[in-house]
């Protein structure tokens, strides 16, 4: 036992000899590594994060546990906030043979100077350049040591999409950080089914009359949910412009990213003058998990900067540039411990020319700087902020953002952002052992005062400001003046269609004014494709009118709810079936006349044949059974036969024929009704596949999708089609019919179908609906006004209004339409052909099984004469024997076959009876006759 305890003791000591031997083979560890600084001393977070890297490097060279025997050593320099400075400031710094440079906190200046460590081999750590474009794939030496903003604007869509918000307004700063970021957060929206609507870019350093211009521009759009995404100096100045705009006030929603949340925390309270100006605000800011390390510095932070006469507060990034000052001595430690040395080197590309007086040349390449940058990469140590760990993109692992809402002298937290569960009322680390989006059913957020101190969630979109009115578009149509009407030229429309959209509007939360724009000549129909096309081309903003939701027009533009259903019908003319004296007989075909009256001969021939040996109604005189035969089988049709059928065959045959019979009796009087009630179609058309095949023309509405659907969705050639505008036209068209140079039926849809014939009622809806569609305003791709509108035309159906409205236009009372009454034809064979088969195959078989019982019965009766004949002929004894046998048999002919089959049953039984006790007699009577010997 005491040899293996001491074995992990053994093995400590062999690993730390091992350790020990590769240092001294590679050289004594120097005594103090440089590292640089890059930031803006005079900014909010360069003020938080300078005195932050200096108390960090303080720690590190104070902990014994991290490069031991080495000093850190901090040289910054002040980018003054200028990307030409900054890259002046980080060539010198480079001259002085720095292994890493923490920064810059510019994301722009990040852009130059990853170019320099590129070259030189210099990992650069960023504690505050969060635009993504500074991808790890061009800039391979930048590490970035806080979250990347294409996370920050994951949570910024989020957050739209909790609030179902549908467009934003993005304004930025335009330089590399604004573009990167708004470029991510379009990326994030789109994924969330929304869009920025309005780019509102302010050039850098600009004064407040050129923000005062682009935020002007910005409140004139639709939507009011506001992305600002810049810096502290630009960004409150934005503020305080928007506030005088008069865009701090209700129905506003401004979202802000994290750089407000560091100016808020670096502010005293009450010490923001412009406080008033951003009451009401949503703000993100990078979340730091509570933690007694995390507690300790920020007091020793207070007490260092009070003691320094700082003013400004810590915020945010200061905790970041603590803890990527402790990941660079991290990874210098590992780098020393793998036996590598601080070595540059000069770069041959690197030489001043002779008449330069750029001194390139004392730049130089740290040798180390590949073997650095990996070390930096496996970085794995838990700081202020987190865990500070880097994924196969570089970034920081679990990427999170406080939420905060600001409200009277300062904010408050109303919720969280994880990469890991979305949005959430609980603090991220608290989940991450739970599954992902386990906040999903319970609160997300809590509740916001908005700007203007209300507590209700805005709209996030309004009628834009602008002063121009809607632009709708109204057809002006030929015929069918109760949908929609106006004279050429006005803005004075009205019909069904106009009466619905004028009641959707006024249901609106918001004023919308309109401006009606008439389209067509009133003598033909425009074409409807060509209004929706305007609206796409933005010649138009809306479309009103009965125009269809069909597909290649939800292409082009956006579609409210339907207010009406509608569908493609066929219309064709009918005319009143003549009077006739032999109508009786229209209900059956001649064919089917024939087989019935065959069948019920047939029928009473088979019964007669079953009854006739057992059932003495069946019996008689030859023209007595004729008569028995003619008078039963047309008896049956009115089940009033008067003989009864013994027999159980002639019963089994007589119920089938019975249940034909009365098959015959129904489908008889039904199609009689009909042929005397109903009108006929004077086309023979009955449905769309009948008319298809047909190859007459047909008529259609003018300007209508009725064509391209009769065209390419169901082939038929557009030399058969006649385009129609006026209901006049309909009639006539119908009137004169194909030959005449009419049209044989008109395909419309259901709503017009339903004026005409309140008009003209001697046409008739053939078939049924064969599409189904409804008809809806056209509203510009992703206008907010179809969604409005939609909910608009669902309160108008649920308050009865939209019925109200329809019966107002439709009062006429329209002809009956119903498909049943048209088009009743005489009834063939075909239809009972299967009825009848089965009665005659039932037929033959019972006669089949009566002649099998006859032929049973005709054998034994032939056998029992045979055997009686001799034994009664005893006067008879001495005839000839050959003559006898050349008599030919009585009962073997054709003829004696048909008598036995004439004989009653009960005679027969009894002669097969009669004839064995016969035969038993005549051999005990010729035994008693012979003499006794």
């Amino acid at each position: 036992m005491g040899a293996l305890q001491l074995m992990p003791l053994l093995l400590a000591l062999l690993a730390a000899a091992a350790r020990a031997v590769t240092a001294a083979g590679a050289g004594p560890r120097p005594s103090e590594v440089a590292v640089g600084a890059l930031f803006t001393y005079d900014s909010v977070i360069g003020r938080a994060a300078r005195l932050a890297i200096e108390l960090a490097v303080d720690d590190v060279n104070a902990d014994r546990t991290v490069l031991a025997g080495t000093r850190l050593s901090l040289i910054a320099q002040d980018t003054n906030c200028s990307g030409f400075v900054g890259t002046i400031e980080a060539l010198e710094l480079m001259e002085k043979n720095v292994v890493a440079v923490i920064g810059p906190q510019s994301s722009g200046i990040g852009h130059v100077i990853s170019h320099v460590v590129n070259e030189l081999h210099v990992p650069l750590l960023s504690f505050a350049a969060t635009d993504p474009t500074l991808s790890a794939s061009e800039y391979p030496y930048f590490i970035r040591t806080t979250i990347n903003d294409l996370f920050q604007m994951n949570a910024v869509a989020s957050i739209v999409d909790y609030y179902q918000w549908k467009e934003v307004t993005a304004i930025f700063v335009d330089d590399d950080y604004g573009r990167g970021g708004v470029s991510a957060l379009g990326d994030a929206l789109a994924a969330k089914r929304a869009k920025i609507s309005h780019k509102a870019a302010i050039p850098p350093n600009s004064n407040t009359e050129v923000i005062n211009d682009v935020l002007f521009r910005a409140n004139m759009m639709e939507s009011r949910v506001m992305v600002v995404h810049a810096n502290p100096d630009t960004g409150m100045r934005i503020f305080s412009v928007a506030n005088k705009l008069q865009m701090m006030a209700n129905g506003y929603v401004w979202i802000v990213t994290d750089w407000l949340a560091a100016v808020l925390d670096s502010s005293a309270s009450g010490d923001l003058k412009d406080m008033s100006h951003i009451q009401g605000l949503i703000v993100l800011r990078q979340h730091t998990p509570e933690s007694d390390a995390k507690d300790k510095f920020i007091t020793k932070w207070n007490n260092a900067a009070r003691s320094r006469g700082i003013t400004s507060g810590l915020n945010s990034y200061g905790f970041y540039a603590y803890d990527s000052v402790w990941a660079v001595a991290r990874g210098i430690d590992k780098f020393l411990d793998n036996g590598q040395q601080v070595n540059f080197s000069t770069d041959p590309k690197l030489h001043s020319s002779n008449d330069s007086t750029l001194q390139l040349s004392t730049l130089k390449v740290f040798d180390g700087g590949e073997q650095m940058l990996q070390q930096l990469l496996l970085t794995n140590f838990t700081g202020l902020t987190g865990p500070v760990r880097f994924n196969s993109d570089r970034n920081l692992v679990r990427p999170a953002y406080d939420i905060l809402n600001v409200g009277g002298s300062g904010s408050r937290l109303i919720g969280y952002w994880s990469n890991y569960s979305d949005l959430s009322v609980a603090a991220p680390e608290t989940l991450y052992q739970k599954p992902p989006n386990a906040s999903s059913v319970a609160q997300r957020l809590y509740n916001v005062v908005w700007p203007g101190d209300s507590t209700t969630t805005p709209k996030g979109w309004v009628f834009p400001n602008n002063g121009q009115p809607l632009r709708v578009g109204v057809p002006i149509k030929a015929s069918f003046k109760e949908l929609v009407a106006g004279d050429r030229g006005s803005d004075h429309v009205t019909g069904y269609c106009v009466d619905i959209f004028n009641a959707a509007i006024k249901l609106l939360p918001y004023p919308v004014p309109c401006q009606f724009i008439t389209i067509g000549d009133g003598r033909k129909n425009p074409n409807y494709d060509d209004i929706i096309s305007m609206v796409a081309d933005n010649s138009l903003d809306a479309a009103v009118g009965d125009f269809a939701i069909v597909r290649n027009r939800t292409k082009m533009a956006e579609f409210t709810q339907p207010y009406i259903e509608s569908g493609l019908v066929i219309v064709a003319p009918v005319q009143r079936a003549a009077s006739s004296a032999w109508a009786f007989l229209k209900p059956f075909t001649l064919e089917m006349w024939c087989v019935t009256g065959a069948l019920f001969i047939f029928v009473g021939i088979v019964v007669w044949i079953l009854e006739h040996r057992t059932n003495e109604e069946f019996r008689g005189s030859p023209r007595r059974q004729i008569i028995t035969i003619i008078w039963f089988s047309f008896s049956t049709m009115f089940f009033s036969h008067r003989q009864n059928t013994g027999s159980a065959l002639g019963r089994f045959v007589l119920i089938i024929w019975l249940f034909v019979v009365l098959i015959i009796n129904s489908s008889y009087t039904a199609s009689l009704t009909s042929i005397l009630t109903v009108q006929q179609l004077s086309t023979g058309i009955t449905g769309i596949d009948n008319l298809i095949s047909s190859g007459l023309p047909i008529g259609y509405q003018a300007g209508k999708f009725t064509k391209n659907y009769l065209v390419e969705e169901l082939s038929i050639p557009e030399s058969r089609l006649v385009a129609l505008n006026t209901i006049k036209e309909y009639a006539d068209a119908l009137t004169r019919g194909s030959e005449d140079g009419g049209v044989a039926a008109i395909v419309d849809e259901m709503p017009y179908v339903e004026i005409f014939l309140s008009y003209h009622c001697d046409f008739r809806i053939v078939g049924r609906e064969f599409t189904k569609e409804g008809w809806g305003f056209a509203f510009q791709r992703d206008s907010p006004l179809a969604a409005d509108l939609s909910t608009a035309i669902l309160q108008l159906s649920e308050s009865g209004q939209l019925q109200r409205i329809h019966d107002e236009w439709f009062t006429r009372p329209s002809c009956s339409s119903d498909d049943s009454e048209v088009a009743a034809t005489s009834l063939g064979l075909r239809s009972f052909w299967g009825l009848f088969l089965v009665c005659a195959l039932i037929c033959l078989l019972a006669l089949v099984v009566f002649f099998i019982r006859v032929c049973w019965q005709y054998s034994h009766y032939s056998s029992s004469e045979a055997a009686a004949e001799p034994s009664a002929a005893d006067v008879a004894a001495t005839t000839d024997a050959v003559e006898r046998q050349r008599r030919p048999s009585r009962l073997g002919s054709f003829r004696e076959l048909i008598e036995f089959v004439d004989k009653k049953e009960a005679e027969v039984r009894r002669t097969m009876k009669r004839r064995p006790s016969e035969k038993d007699k005549q051999p005990a009577e010729s035994s008693d006759a012979q003499p006794v010997a």
